[in-house]
């Protein structure tokens, strides 16, 4: 009896010490808009890793003169100044395009709640909007016709993962309209195998499953036996079946947060070809925006050239004797001219920038067709560097 009252009072203090973060977490990111807003007056660039990894280093050695390990610490405060630098962005790009910021907003995404899109887009409007409005579509050219209409003011598309690569229907529809991409997403893809009723794995007889999460599992679907795929147009979709069907011989694809929303739960974990599977996802509106000169941008444009030998070489000699870092190519087809494909290029570097936008001239003056999709902030944060050094000496 006395054992579980002192447990009590440890869980209780624990829940208290817990609040008192919470307060302090809000506090400190509330400084943090402090210093987006000396950053605007001043024009300085959000991040400063020198400084970020100085300060690193100091709580590590602060950390460790209070028992805490250097790993430990570190991973807290990668995770802090992470959600610093995109609150930082966030305010920025407020002040960038005033006339966009509305408290509710409308968005459209792939399958239902519980989808990868939808997680997706729930994350990058979390800085952004009080309230999302939801626009579970069936297809990436229904979402689309959804924004290209006015019926939603954005679209969230999938556009590569680096397990299963580029996302090709979705660069296709790219080419055929006016759309401009104006923001991106890394989502965490953790796939899980879900079911709706306890289960164990040899009872498993039909899984369903997106294409997408199918073919990123394939290692660990080609050694069960006796299973059934069934394709569904979403995740979401499959998610649904599943809990309707509340069958021990059924289960279905998807990240463990989603199949919570349809009260599934997880069989089998981490079941996809890569441990570090990430999709990127852009967002699409009708207008483009600007990009404020403090933040990181990316910009993506789509080239055609010539038949003759080394034309692609020539358009891309021009970003780099312009200092230009293509960070992503991608070719496709170009629709009804057999043997001519469309290149899909991602730039670091802002429209804005003069480098740029010389590079584009002459690139122009090199092809049959250029088109911008669009200038966004890079929303990807890499974590700050830690000397290994550090880390061992604490």
């Amino acid at each position: 009896m006395n054992q579980a009252l002192d447990l009590n009072k440890i869980r209780e203090k624990i829940t208290e010490l817990d609040q008192q973060l919470l307060t302090l977490f809000a506090e400190r990111r509330a400084l943090t808009l402090n210093v987006a807003k000396s950053k605007a007056q001043q024009v300085r660039p959000v991040r400063d890793q020198q400084r970020e990894q100085e300060l690193l280093i100091s709580l590590i050695n602060k950390g460790k003169a209070l028992g805490l390990d250097a790993h430990y610490v570190t991973c807290i405060f990668q995770t802090i100044i992470e959600d610093s630098v995109l609150n930082q962005q966030a305010y920025l790009q407020t002040l960038a395009n005033p006339n966009m910021q509305e408290p509710t907003v409308s968005v459209a995404f792939l399958g239902a709640k519980g989808s990868y899109s939808y997680l997706a887009s729930h994350r990058y409007f979390s800085r952004r909007a009080e309230k999302i409005i939801e626009h579970g579509c069936q297809s990436f050219y229904d979402i689309m016709q959804q924004v290209e209409s006015g019926m939603v003011d954005y679209g969230m598309l999938p556009i590569e993962n680096t397990s299963s690569g580029s996302i090709n229907e979705v660069y296709d529809i790219l080419q055929h309209t006016n759309l401009s991409i104006v923001g991106e997403i890394t989502q965490p893809i953790e796939h899980c195998l879900l079911t709706a009723v306890n289960s164990q794995l040899s009872k498993i007889r039909t899984i369903y499953a997106h294409g997408q999460p199918f073919a990123q599992c394939s290692n660990f679907l080609d050694k069960q036996k006796n299973i059934r795929i069934e394709y569904c147009e979403s995740t979401a979709d499959a998610m649904a079946k599943v809990y309707q069907l509340q069958d021990d011989s059924v289960a279905v694809i998807g990240s463990e947060e989603g199949g919570s929303l349809y009260q599934l739960h997880a069989l089998e974990k981490s079941i996809a070809n890569q441990v570090e599977n990430h999709s990127r996802f852009i967002l699409v509106a009708r207008k483009p925006i600007d990009v404020a000169e403090q933040i990181p941008a990316k910009t993506t444009l789509i080239i055609a050239t010539g038949h003759k030998p080394g034309a692609l070489v020539e358009c891309l000699m021009v970003l780099k004797n312009k200092g230009i870092n293509m960070c992503k190519l991608e070719s496709r087809p170009i629709q009804g001219r057999p043997w001519e494909e469309m290149f899909y290029i991602d730039v670091e570097a802002n429209l804005k920038h003069l480098a740029l936008q010389e590079a584009i001239t002459e690139i122009t003056e090199q092809t049959h067709f250029i088109k911008i999709l669009g200038c966004y902030p890079i929303e990807h944060i890499s974590p700050t560097n830690v000397p290994s050094s550090a880390l061992a000496d604490a």
